[in-house]
């Protein structure tokens, strides 16, 4: 087990009513230097946070009850995860193939390829809904085409449900789950589209909020009980939270600039967990950076929803 490394201590102005501001900073609870960190899941039945290193291929885990850390080294990219509802492990998205995988026995057991026709693209970032249905994006390596989908899998069927997106982001879903958000990175736009719970069919795609580049492209998403959107900003060194008109209520900034996925987490889910990446930085911008890369935490006065599994 690694001492903890943080930074100074988190600053929180209140904040409960989706109405009302937060200004928060982050400190960093791994400084591992992740060269793309992403898919940040709380394990309620673990305690503990799970997150990859897509490009340095790997799944992280820390346990902030006594900050111990474990890793696992994999063959190829792994993208995101989930905790199965039934079973012990995780659901896993690997470069182009969905897979389980138990984190105790190291088995890994392949299920489905997505895109066989698309040998130049990868997975990317996924979540489970309510009912357990896995939703999961892809992205051209380069992340330079708009080749990417984004697929739905459920009882061993996978479909394409959106194509032609420019780096799929998320998906989120709001409170009541009406309504599912995607983010196409490399257009630097969230999309919103009616949800139906029950069957986990999508309405047409409707512009939510178009960004700007100085902010910092939308990456991955989490919702909170509130019903406030978190969105992760790749370049620009912070997370923003958006009301239901996508209005800017809040953001956590943090001491690095590629932001990219956030859970929320701790035994009263009020913890969210950040991940980041070195992402672009020169070596001079590391001196100034140097927890690029990091895991990051900053407690809350609002808590999220508790993550949902995978039904298989």
């Amino acid at each position: 087990m690694e001492a903890v490394i943080a930074s100074p201590a988190t600053r929180i102005e209140p904040m409960i009513h989706p109405s009302l501001t937060l200004t928060a900073q982050a400190h960093c609870i791994w400084p591992l230097g992740a060269t793309l960190g992403e898919g940040a899941t709380w394990s309620v039945r673990e305690q503990a946070v799970y997150f990859v290193d897509i490009l340095g291929r790997r799944l992280h885990r820390y346990k902030p009850a006594d900050g111990q850390r474990r890793s696992w080294a994999f063959d190829e990219e792994i993208t995101a995860l989930a905790e199965r509802r039934e079973h012990a492990g995780l659901l896993v998205s690997l470069r182009q193939d969905l897979a389980l995988f138990d984190p105790e026995t190291g088995h890994l057991q392949r299920l489905h390829r997505p895109e066989p026709d698309r040998p130049d693209n990868r997975l990317n970032d996924g979540k489970c809904d309510a009912a357990g249905r896995w939703w999961i994006g892809s992205t051209d390596f380069q992340c330079e085409a708009a080749t990417g989908a984004l697929y739905r899998y459920h009882e061993g069927r996978c479909e394409r449900m959106r194509d032609g997106i420019h780096i799929s982001n998320g998906p989120v879903w709001s409170a009541d789950g009406t309504q599912m958000f995607l983010n196409e990175t490399g257009a630097l736009r969230t999309w919103r589209h009616a949800f139906d719970p029950h069957t986990g069919e999508l309405g047409p795609a409707e512009l939510w909020l178009q960004h700007d580049e100085a902010d910092g492209a939308p990456d991955g998403m989490v919702t909170d009980s509130a019903g406030c959107i978190w969105i992760a900003r790749w370049g620009g060194a912070k997370i923003t939270r958006h009301d239901e008109t996508g209005a800017l209520v809040g953001q956590v900034t943090l001491p690095t600039q590629f932001i990219t996925s956030a859970c929320f987490g701790g035994k009263d889910l009020r913890t969210l967990y950040i991940t980041s990446a070195l992402g672009e930085l020169t070596s001079e911008q590391l001196k100034d950076q140097p927890l690029a890369g990091g895991l990051f935490a900053v407690e809350l006065e609002i808590d999220g929803p508790q993550a949902a599994a995978f039904a298989g």
